[in-house]
């Protein structure tokens, strides 16, 4: 496919191609059987905190070492390969929020095709809000692309967004398709022939974006896709040089570090709060000051009044009146608001009962 040449003569049978290979990717992934891609003995943990971040790496590249060092949980560690065999958990306290890291054993190249356990490491990844890729200083790129194509062959999109692609299918009426920017990646022959191969005849795609190919089979494919954000953790700096060292900040979303001497860890967990986007809400119960030690912490895709009631116990909605908001999220300092006002990092939340 890649040493075709790309003309109107060849777009139909490219994309019904690709069709094909997703589709095939996707039962190889998800058997009917039973087997395979699911979590298995050592994989399954009880999810804790408000959010999970999972360690994924090589064998020996030190992820062990970092979870100690972040959680004071002991990871085995040793300087032999395979060392962790299953998902060791532990709990790290940020800014008031309690985030789940995950020890994942080490997976080698073709995890994603069932080598080394690699499925069921991968599958566990899939779960987590936040991805930290453990690379070796020594040789980061060529581990980081290797590990990146074994999560993108399980269905994971590193720090990407959804294609703003709005697909609905229909009964009848045959296949319309309207875009609001030009599409120069792509062709209407080509999303028919993914269509086609997919057994859709009748359907309305709005595509809002210049998408591929790849983009549109994801969006078939929604089901088996994540979108994850992930951060490059390149470990062992104290074996580098500085010249060496100024080098690597140019990778994007990677934090050079050295778990065994606990160097710039710091920084590490500060990009792991950005990814996350987490927010910080205090409480403030009426005619007392507001209550800093423990924030209810939300995550940005729910954090409205009603999700703030809900963590902290079902039962506060129903006997809600209103809120009193103090912060970045009102116009006025307080403004009252309802269930479904959207609160921001920080602010001030009295809840009004009837």
């Amino acid at each position: 496919m890649a040493r075709t040449q790309k003309n109107k003569a060849t777009a139909f049978h490219i994309g019904q191609l690709k069709a094909k290979l997703a589709k095939l990717k996707r039962e190889l992934l998800t058997p009917t059987g039973g087997g395979g891609g699911g979590g298995g003995a050592g994989f399954d943990v009880a999810r804790t905190g408000v959010a999970s971040v999972g360690f994924i790496g090589f064998p020996s590249v030190g992820k062990s070492t970092l979870m100690s060092r972040l959680t004071g949980q002991h990871s085995e560690a040793a300087a032999y390969e395979f060392t962790t065999l299953t998902t060791v958990p532990g709990q790290v306290l940020y800014n008031g929020a309690k985030i789940q890291i995950l020890d994942l054993p080490g997976i080698i190249q073709g995890a994603k095709d069932g080598k080394g356990r690699g499925r069921q490491v991968i599958a566990v990844a899939k779960t987590c809000h936040l991805i930290f890729i453990v690379l070796d200083v020594n040789k980061p790129l060529v581990d980081k692309k290797v590990i990146e194509n074994e999560l993108e062959g399980f269905g994971i999109r590193i720090n990407k967004q959804p294609p703003n692609i709005v697909f609905k299918k229909k009964d009848k009426g045959g296949i319309a398709i309207t875009s609001t920017v030009p599409l120069t990646h792509i062709d209407h022959d080509e999303i028919k022939a993914v269509l086609g191969e997919y057994r859709i005849s009748s359907a309305d795609i709005s595509i809002r974006c210049d998408a591929t190919v790849d983009d549109i089979i994801d969006v078939l494919e929604a089901k088996s896709r994540a979108y994850i954000p992930v951060v490059y953790a390149l470990n062992k700096i104290d074996s580098i040089t500085i010249e060496e060292l100024d080098l690597l900040y140019r990778i994007p979303n990677a934090c050079p570090i050295s778990s065994e001497h606990g160097w710039n860890v710091d920084e590490l967990l500060e990009m792991m709060w950005d990814k996350l986007n987490l927010r910080r809400v205090y409480t403030k119960p009426k005619g007392k000051a507001p209550d800093y030690t423990a924030p209810v912490v939300l995550r940005a895709n729910a954090c409205t009044v009603e999700d703030f009631c809900n963590a902290i116990h079902r039962t506060i909605k129903d006997q809600f009146k209103q809120a009193i908001v103090y912060g970045r999220s009102v116009k006025h300092q307080p403004q009252r608001v309802g269930l479904t006002h959207e609160l921001a990092d920080e602010d001030i939340v009295t809840i009004v009962k009837r």
